[in-house]
Parts: C-alpha cells; sequence; structure tokens
C-alpha cells in the first residue's frame, strides 16, 4: 500500500474498533498525526480521502467528526459510480439488478404497510397518466421502485438498489421505450409488481420484478449491441 493508503488504513481502524465511534470528533490534527506516526500533510490527504467516501465530515470551524456510518450514508458512492459507468458497462449493472431487485421485492411483499402500499400505488398511477412524457415516467418509475425498496426495512439493501436502478439508467431506457411505443407495456409490468404486494403474495411479485428486470436487460442489449460492435459506445447523459 502507498503511504496514504496505510494512514486511510490506521483511521479505518481507530473506527472499526471503536476508538472513534460514529459521531466522535477526531483529536487535533498535531495530536492524531503523533498518534499514528504520521506527517501532517499525509494525514490530511487520509481525510480528505475519507470525507470523499462520506467515513469522516469536516465541520467549518468545529473539527472533523466520523459520521453516522449509517448503510444510506457509506453506500451513495455507488449511484455515484454507475451515473459514471459507459453504456456496455452499464450491463453487467443490470445484471447484478437482476440478481438483487426480485428478491427485495418479494421481500417487501412480506412487510409492507398500508401506507407505503399507498406510496407504490400513487406513483403507478402517475406513470399510467405520462405515458408519453419520459421525465415524469422517469420520476415517478424511479420513485415507485425506491418506495417498494423502503418496504423491505433493510437500509443496506434499499440503498445499494437504489445506486445501481437509477435514475440516469432509467431515464435512457424510458426514452427508448417511448420512441418505440412500448411504454405500456413496461406499466403494465409495474401494475403486476404493485397487484402481488397488495395481494402480499412474495413468489409472484419476485417473479413479477424478475420479468420487469429482464425486460430492461433485453432492451439494453438490444440497443447497445449496435454501440458495442461499432464505434465506442458514449457515456450517458
Amino acid at each position: 500500500m502507498s503511504l496514504t493508503e496505510q494512514a486511510i488504513e490506521r483511521i479505518r481502524q481507530l473506527i472499526k474498533d471503536g476508538t472513534l465511534p460514529p459521531g466522535a470528533r477526531l483529536p487535533p490534527e498535531q495530536d492524531l498525526a503523533a498518534e499514528l506516526g504520521l506527517s501532517r500533510n499525509l494525514l490530511r490527504e487520509a481525510v480528505r480521502s475519507l470525507v470523499t467516501t462520506r467515513v469522516l465530515e469536516v465541520r467549518r470551524g468545529d473539527g472533523t467528526y466520523v459520521t453516522s456510518l449509517t448503510p444510506e450514508l457509506l453506500l451513495e458512492g455507488v449511484g455515484l459510480a454507475v451515473e459514471m459507468m459507459r453504456a456496455d458497462d452499464l450491463l453487467e449493472i443490470t445484471e447484478v439488478r437482476r440478481l438483487f431487485e426480485p428478491v427485495a421485492t418479494g421481500l417487501a411483499a412480506t412487510r409492507i404497510t398500508p401506507d407505503q402500499l399507498a406510496e407504490v400505488e400513487r406513483h403507478l398511477k402517475a406513470m399510467i397518466e405520462a405515458q408519453g412524457d419520459v421525465e415524469a415516467l422517469n420520476h415517478h418509475d424511479d420513485a415507485f421502485h425506491r418506495a417498494v425498496f423502503d418496504a423491505t426495512g433493510n437500509r443496506a439493501l434499499c440503498a445499494l438498489l437504489g445506486g445501481i436502478a437509477g435514475r440516469t439508467l432509467r431515464s435512457r431506457v424510458w426514452r427508448g421505450l417511448v420512441e418505440e411505443n412500448a411504454a405500456g407495456r413496461t406499466i403494465a409490468e409495474h401494475a403486476a409488481i404493485y397487484q402481488a404486494l397488495a395481494d402480499g403474495d412474495a413468489p409472484l411479485a419476485q417473479a413479477a420484478a424478475l420479468m420487469h428486470v429482464s425486460t430492461t436487460e433485453t432492451w439494453l442489449r438490444e440497443n447497445l449491441g449496435r454501440s458495442l460492435s461499432g464505434a465506442a459506445p458514449e457515456p450517458l447523459q
């Protein structure tokens, strides 16, 4: 490891062993550098890196603190990474989504509350009313699935899936579906997911979600195939 990586690992170890628990304020820079046997410049590099990954946060005029270290905070970077991926890499992300999202949807069917189900239904109705509006479809599609993920009660799963099934990928797919007059079919898949959730039928909810993600994967393979076999694919916009 580089010296910076070693410095990062030393600070992480203080956090992992409980010396610096969530919400704790780091000792003054000079004291912490001496304790870890680091130069102050090296310590600053390590702190900057850990701030970027949301392990630490700098409060101006107050000091540097360990964050809450909650899953949704630490996994926030997943979504940012997906946003930067090029088109061909998104096929792999969609495969990951196919592995996790159906299981999460089945779990949601066993845990969803009436209020959470009403939220899912609200976004489904909004999608039905906006079949020609890509921006509205994209917004409510994202919100529909986030409401489903929230219903699992699993914050880590919710954060992970929220990252890999983000708005940029959905936007591209919806744009293509609207152009191909296939938006209605995909909305019907959302309706099937909602009905399975309403019935509390976990196997059916899982199957409906698998069908939906598989449809997205098929669309991506068909539409990205041209760029994969020809010119280099452009980044998603």
